[in-house]
């Protein structure tokens, strides 16, 4: 009988998971590195750590009391579900980690639903106990009330709850009498999350998950359901649609700790890596080599965003960037495609640009975001939402938004939101502050954030899911500003920005490089306004007192990439360099542009 036990965390973002499982790790007496910094060993990427989010799921494992613990990091944020179906179907049961002041929220949710669907058994974690105002045994209640509507089955209802701090580093059956370790916590794991299913027979492994190796390709991962696995075996890789391809595995690993063990047998329940087969997609089926038996295969959530990619072709293009050509963007989009599974890229209108589809702007803002600190240079046009055809019916996807903000601003919040066509569904008064509950369609959500936290002074706790289709809910108001458009290239002169001040606001700062049809302002009124900020005052030889006052401009408005891509219009691009982010006019020349308006109306 084998000592394992697989595990998959869920959790809200910033809920704590990340740092818990570092805990775990260090409990289990794995030495590392970059023990004394501090520094979170799981988010390994300069993105997850900037934002403090968990982008790609992660295999680690824990030895303890001569058991082996898989643990599987998910997601929380909703962008990256596709990360956390596949990642569910490897785990034996799942560590539900909640904030002992936020409570359960509606990315918590998300992902306890898959996995209470899955007949997973919970074990739920109340984090953060030491945060002042937190209230851990309500919150319990709250997790009770919210397995109870998802259907969860008697045995998922009867779950265990543990209460800690994983910052702190300790976990305890009461949340009173804090405790010197996390001991509790993993021998609970040991006690109430099942053993994997022994099942003897010809092997059987759904691949669920993947990394890409720069020596070795791609390596598939997953769960070991049915039988055993040897180093050199020959085997059948059964496609989705149920043909057989015959193939061999060049090398097993499993996860020992935070890296990959070579090994020459893999049994039934463990999660391995096998390197050596081609062409494989996730949800296929690695089976026997004479009798291959499929498993059924896993379904992930559709995209419901898109956004076109093209080269960068401003006056400033190839600058500052490595990869600039068509090709570059191309091969780069394939390589996301081999372990990005929410991802979908088609050919663009013209030879050198692309459609991407993601699960929404944070999802495909992160893939730009890489790109830019890669090397490459690239344009995204205005992102836009995917419609479906279903039964003759126009439908677009639909979130289910929760917004919690302070009372005073309950009733601004409400009114952004239903001006965007979403539908007010529930309020619930805690402390002082409100939990408003929304379905809103998913083109909605775009700028709706940055609004929110703005008019709110940087309060507003905003989360979404996708719900599912619906009918079309109608036209939203769009920007009602124009754009402020540069006329020429050169440096922008204060000078000439200060006798503008009134058209509207700035993006740019003085001395800053500019060309012409670029973005550079938004302009106080509704239409598009072309300025001249390169003007330079005319020197003549009259000195009189008085004349030269000084110039004092407000600072220029900064855009972050997911800002910037939720502010564009449609004939706008937004222009992205590894040093620089610029928005500019897909039509540079102004009489052009004029002329294609023209021709437009």
């Amino acid at each position: 009988m084998q000592k394992i036990r697989n595990i998959a965390i869920i959790a809200h973002v910033d809920h704590g998971k990340t740092t818990l499982v570092d805990k775990m790790i260090l409990q289990g007496k794995i030495f590392r590195d970059n023990e004394k910094t501090g520094e979170l060993i799981l988010d390994s990427n300069d993105l997850e750590r900037e934002r403090g989010i968990t982008i790609l799921s992660k295999n680690v494992s824990v030895q303890y009391k001569d058991y082996k613990i898989n643990i599987i990091d998910t997601p929380g944020h909703v962008d990256f579900g596709g990360e956390v179906e596949r990642v569910l179907n490897m785990a034996d049961g799942v560590l539900l980690l909640v904030d002992a002041f936020e409570g359960t929220m509606p990315q918590t949710r998300f992902v306890l639903q898959k996995a209470l669907a899955l007949g997973l058994k919970p074990v739920v974690v109340v984090n953060k106990v030491d945060k002042p105002n937190c209230h851990p045994d309500d919150v319990n209640e709250q997790v009770f009330d919210l397995m109870f509507n998802l259907h969860a089955n008697e045995n998922q209802l009867n779950f265990k709850t543990i209460y800690g701090s994983a910052k702190q580093g300790w976990m305890s059956n009461d949340w009173r009498q804090p405790a010197k370790d996390i001991t509790i916590l993993l021998d609970t794991i040991l006690e109430e999350i099942p053993e994997p299913k022994t099942v003897e027979g010809t092997p059987q492994l759904l691949i669920t998950s993947l990394e890409y190796s720069p020596y070795v390709g791609r390596i598939a991962i997953g769960k070991l359901t049915r039988g055993t696995l040897r180093s050199g075996d020959n085997i059948s890789l059964v496609k989705h649609d149920g043909t057989p391809e015959k193939t061999k595995i060049r090398e097993l690993m499993i996860f020992e700790g935070l890296s990959k063990t070579k090994v020459d047998e893999v049994r039934c329940g463990d999660i391995c890596a096998i390197v050596g087969i081609d062409g494989f997609e996730i949800g296929d089926t690695i089976a026997d080599y004479e009798n291959p038996e499929a498993l059924p295969p896993i379904t992930v959530d559709e995209p419901t965003m898109s956004m076109t990619f093209t080269i960068n072709d401003s006056p400033f293009f190839g600058k500052d960037g490595k990869f600039v050509t068509s090709r570059h963007l191309k091969e780069r989009l394939e390589r996301e495609l081999e372990k990005n599974l929410a991802l979908r890229v088609k050919p663009g209108i013209t030879s050198d640009s692309f459609i991407v589809y993601g699960r929404g702007v944070l999802h495909i803002s992160i893939l730009i975001e890489t790109m830019r600190r890669e090397g490459y240079e690239l344009q995204i046009g205005q992102p836009k939402v995917v419609d479906k055809n279903i039964n003759g019916q126009r439908c677009e996807p639909i979130e289910h938004l929760t917004i919690d903000i302070p009372e005073e601003f309950s009733g601004k919040a409400i009114e952004m939101a239903t001006r965007r066509k979403a539908a007010l569904l529930h309020i619930e008064h805690r402390d002082e502050r409100v939990h408003l509950d929304f379905d809103i369609p998913a083109r909605g959500l775009i700028g709706l954030r940055s609004n929110l936290l703005t008019a709110t002074q940087g309060e507003a706790i905003v989360a979404h899911r996708f719900k599912g289709f619906e009918p079309y809910k109608g036209d939203i108001e769009k920007r009602v500003n124009g754009s402020l458009v540069a006329l020429e290239t050169g440096m922008a002169i204060a000078y000439a920005m200060d006798k503008l001040q009134d058209r509207g606001k700035f993006f740019i700062n003085p001395g800053e490089q500019i060309y012409a049809g670029q973005v550079i302002g938004e302009h106080s009124r509704n239409e598009d306004l072309t300025i001249n900020v390169c003007k330079t005052k005319k020197l003549t030889n009259i000195r009189a007192s008085g004349t030269d006052e000084k110039v004092i401009l407000p600072p220029p408005v900064i855009f972050s990439l997911e800002e910037a891509l939720e502010y564009i219009q449609e004939d706008e691009y937004v222009e992205v360099t590894p040093k620089y982010m610029r928005m500019r006019k897909i039509i540079l020349d102004e009489n052009e542009r004029r002329r294609k308006s023209k021709t437009t109306l």
